[in-house]
């Protein structure tokens, strides 16, 4: 490698950070945790109260869902993969937890917003 390809290099990285930080401090805090199971919106619950609720997802799938200091995110889930507690706690605008095999999917909207639920059609 020669000294421009390091010094090019060290450009993008630089921009490619700057632009990553722009998008994630531009993204507003959520008020509203929409739950949808099988793509379907079946409870919403508010950021701002602290609470622990059962959600029966898919086929009897279990998953606990706790909502706490203004952030959601799952504490057990029976399902073998355990991807949606592993991902940690959402609490902006757009973030969300999957459940794939329960199909549940946990959304931060604002409140006033319709929840969008992507599916697909069979």
């Amino acid at each position: 490698m020669k000294k421009n390809d390091i010094i090019l290099i060290l450009i993008l990285l630089c921009i490619g950070g700057a632009g990553f930080f722009v998008l994630n401090l531009t993204k507003d805090s959520g008020s509203i945790v929409n739950v949808s199971i099988d793509g379907k919106l079946t409870d919403t619950y508010d950021l701002s109260v602290d609470a622990t609720y059962e959600i029966t997802g898919y086929d009897g799938g279990k998953n606990t869902l706790v909502i706490k200091d203004h952030e959601a995110y799952m504490t057990e889930a029976d399902c073998p993969d355990q991807v949606c507690v592993k991902t940690g706690k959402i609490h902006r605008v757009g973030e969300s937890i999957v459940c794939l095999p329960h199909r549940v999917v946990v959304e931060i909207s604002k409140e006033g917003e319709e929840a969008e639920v992507d599916t697909v059609s069979q």
